[in-house]
């Protein structure tokens, strides 16, 4: 054994030395190939004949679409693997790739397809949806809505649980913001929840499956890059999200109930001495009147027609500041916080958006969602088989992608293909009408980019509670909380598959 170790190690720094040369190397490789092309491009035209030494620019110009598709999205891969962040790598690849391929007028889809985006004035709801977030937070309107829901449940068995679960459905349509949710329940309510012997993957998969439903659940930042994207309305789009969102929460809830029904010993009940009488309940609702009102009011002013998103997001973010300062938490300090959180959160979303912009706007200019929409429907598998794989490879992009980036990448490319289907129905249920296929896939997104967030092996909120677990908490014992609920999600999809009026009914009865 001895002999055996001691041969061994000599290797670890030889190999080590190794590795560095050849990352040397390559670097002085691109290096060297990087001023070579700087220098083509400041001294010479770099699409004409003369060049010095090598030129790159147009060097892919006769790569077909095929090919050109394994490069483009492996080289997103590559580069995502390396911790490159995704905002500067698809609008990097995309331009590079413009470069590589295209000539100097190709360079025009930079402008055509930025410029369009920052003139939707849709967009500008998203740092005010943003704002009105980090305002309720630091109001402390979480811990007020966790103690109130705990003090209401916590006799049941399971009871704590339930009410951070509760409490992240309120939340999801106060903030809609997935990280907040996760890491500020994980704060609160999993100290309670181990303090009193709930089991583990109870008490984190209730809190991260009750924090995904901000992504869902209106005033949903996602739903509002999907309206965008797919020239939906946000209105409609919010209204066919919130049985599903609901229908899912109770998911959860029915399940947690009914596996501390079976045995107690998983989620014990609170003990009689921590109850308290249904009068002073009732007196702790008035901490949520406030921000109960506040969420009414935006959300019926989208749901009646009366405002506009933006419009509505506005009123939301004065209605925050007014329920920080009704709560004693308004201040300069608090104000400033908000809006850096706000301009670096918005700022990231519309730099993704940007950049996965170009980066599809060039591959769909070169046929590639033809080759796309071709290979998809050249498989021979019906409308619901196609729907199927789509969502499939949802799922696994949810695994290494956050969900903007999903949205950019993907949907553009899926929706062309959605909208040449019929979806007849399954096993002769109702039939999805063509008006509603749009809204209906969308929703149907919006479901499963949950699942991408409880998806091992990088999805968001697993690493979200990590950061907040104890040290005797394993990653192991994170990833198995997840599946349960994942599961649960993956039915909630189904369902909303097999009967779409799960989706339609309530725009259908509002808009008509």
């Amino acid at each position: 054994m001895m002999t055996s170790s001691g041969n061994a190690s000599p290797m670890n720094p030889v190999i080590g030395k190794l590795g560095t040369a050849l990352m040397v190397i390559c670097t002085l490789v691109l290096a060297f190939i990087i001023c070579v092309e700087v220098i083509n491009i400041l001294f010479y035209d770099p699409y004409e004949e003369e060049v010095f030494l090598f030129r790159l620019a147009g060097s892919l110009d006769g790569v077909e679409i095929g090919p050109l598709t394994y490069l483009m999205f492996g080289s997103l891969l590559v580069a995502l693997m390396m911790g490159l962040p995704l905002a500067f790598v698809t609008g990097g690849l995309g331009v590079a790739f413009i470069y590589l391929v295209g000539d100097s007028l190709m360079l025009n889809i930079v402008p055509s397809r930025i410029f369009p985006m920052m003139t939707n004035s849709d967009l500008a709801a998203i740092p005010l949806f943003i704002f009105m977030a980090s305002m309720l937070e630091r109001a402390g309107l979480i811990e007020e809505m966790f103690n109130v829901v705990y003090k209401w449940m916590g006799g049941l068995s399971g009871g704590l649980a339930t009410a951070t679960i509760i409490a992240s459905t309120i939340l999801a349509a106060m903030v809609g913001v997935i990280g907040a949710a996760v890491v500020t329940m994980g704060i609160i309510a999993l100290p309670a929840m181990l303090k009193r012997g709930y089991d583990h993957q109870i008490a984190l998969g209730s809190i991260m499956a009750g924090g995904t439903l901000g992504i869902l659940i209106p005033p949903s930042i996602l739903a509002i890059l999907y309206a965008v994207v797919a020239q939906q309305s946000v209105g409609e789009l919010y209204l066919g999200a919130v049985i599903p969102g609901l229908m899912l929460s109770g998911m959860y809830i029915a399940y947690v109930l009914i596996r501390t029904w079976i045995n107690p010993e998983l989620g014990p009940p609170v003990a009689e001495d921590e109850r308290i009488s249904i009068g002073a309940k009732l007196l702790l609702l008035k901490d949520l009147i406030a921000p109960l009102i506040l969420v009414a009011l935006v959300l019926g002013l989208l749901f009646g027609g009366i405002a506009t998103p933006v419009e509505a997001a506005g009123i939301g973010s004065f209605g925050a500041i007014l329920v920080a300062w009704k709560h004693g938490a308004f201040s300069v300090a608090t104000l400033k916080d908000a809006s850096v959180t706000t301009a670096k959160a918005s700022a990231m979303v519309l730099w993704i958006m940007f950049g996965a912009s170009v980066f599809v706007g060039f591959y769909i200019l070169q046929g590639g969602q033809d080759f796309i929409t071709e290979a998809i429907l050249g498989t021979g598998l019906s409308a619901y088989g196609i729907l199927f794989l789509l969502m499939f490879l949802l799922v696994v992009l949810g695994m290494f992608l956050d969900w903007v980036g999903i949205l950019l990448l993907a949907v553009p490319i899926f929706i062309p293909i959605v909208q040449a289907l019929t979806f007849e129905g399954l096993f002769g249920l109702p039939a999805v009408p063509g008006d509603d296929v749009v809204l209906w896939f969308g929703v149907l997104y919006l479901v499963n980019m949950q699942m991408s967030f409880l998806s091992p092996p990088f999805g968001y909120a697993l690493f979200y509670i990590r950061g907040v677990c104890p040290p005797e908490i394993s990653m192991a014992t994170i990833f198995r909380s997840s599946l349960v609920f994942l599961a649960l999600q993956c039915l909630g999809l189904i369902l909303c598959i097999l009967f779409p009026a799960i989706i339609t009914w309530l725009p259908n009865m509002v808009y008509g």
